[in-house]
């Protein structure tokens, strides 16, 4: 089980968590997705300062099972990646809700995130 404090967290059925911190909402994977996806061996994050628009593909992660995108959960710009993960993208692994976080997203609104799960509702989506 991660490390990080997953309390106040949102998530999306992609399996993606979203926290917010100060004005941004930071992005991940959760700890089901990670193990679901085995041993990450590659992720390329987007650039900073790019406009998404929800459901578009931001992230490839690339694991020894298989490839996989990560979506924007929302509108708005990605104002921070974690260059760590270029170079040791096996954080993911290690702490998927907490230094293996994929980008920090910058939004109109953040009450928009009172449409996704809470952890009870994510933890009966994935039984």
């Amino acid at each position: 089980m991660s490390k990080t404090e997953t309390k106040g967290m949102k998530y999306t059925e992609e399996h993606e968590w979203l926290r917010v911190e100060g004005d941004v909402i930071v992005v991940g994977i959760t700890d089901y997705a990670a193990e679901q996806l085995g041993d990450i061996v590659f992720v390329e994050l987007p650039e900073e300062g790019t406009e998404v628009a929800r459901d578009d593909e931001v992230v490839v992660i690339e694991s020894v099972k298989a490839a996989s995108d990560i979506l924007a959960p929302l509108d708005g710009e990605i104002v921070e990646i974690n260059e760590t993960l270029t170079n040791n993208p096996s954080l993911v692994n290690e702490d998927p809700t907490g230094d293996g976080w994929f980008f920090k997203l910058k939004v109109a609104d953040l009450s928009v995130l009172d449409e996704f799960m809470d952890e009870a509702a994510y933890k009966d989506h994935i039984g």
